[in-house]
């Protein structure tokens, strides 16, 4: 009987793991969200969410010049890849965007400009700001850490 179990064990599809890691970096004008997937599998499509308002700090998203973002604005703009994203206006605290045709090593990046509501130097936010921030992928969430990286744990295929 344990012969069986043994070897049921080893031909029985097992779910390969993959990670789906957001890196925050901060800049001027515009600050930098940069997504990797690392997974053995192509995945036909990933949603996923960035939560800043979990963020202690108060992030929000400053898109335009009018709204409740301070001084300088900068429109969310995709530089590597490109993805589905909801509507981002000013003030916004969650981004929602479907990446499609995930492979494995595939990459992603986007500019924007994100503020705090909690400090003297909202236009300033550096990387343990966005701690606590959230990203969410597939019932799966992460937290960033004070190094403005969050890595999702994914169980996205069988191999």
């Amino acid at each position: 009987m344990r012969r069986l179990a043994l070897v049921l064990a080893l031909v029985a599809p097992s779910a390969a793991l993959a990670d789906l890691t957001v890196t925050f970096r901060d800049g001027a004008p515009k600050d930098r969200f940069a997504i990797s997937y690392d997974g053995a599998c192509t995945l036909e499509r990933l949603d996923v969410q960035i939560d800043l308002g979990a963020a202690p700090a108060g992030l929000i998203f400053d898109t335009t010049s009018a709204g409740a973002g301070v001084e300088v604005f900068q429109p969310l703009e995709w530089v590597v890849g490109t993805a589905s994203t909801s509507d981002v206006t000013d003030g916004d605290t969650l981004l929602s965007m479907s990446l499609d045709n995930v492979t494995p090593g595939a990459a992603w990046a986007f500019t924007v400009d994100i503020d705090d509501t909690t400090s003297t130097r909202q236009i300033t936010v550096d990387r343990s700001e966005m701690a606590g921030a959230l990203v969410r992928v597939e019932g799966q969430a992460a937290p960033f850490d004070a190094n403005g990286r969050a890595t999702v744990s994914l169980q996205n295929c069988l191999s």
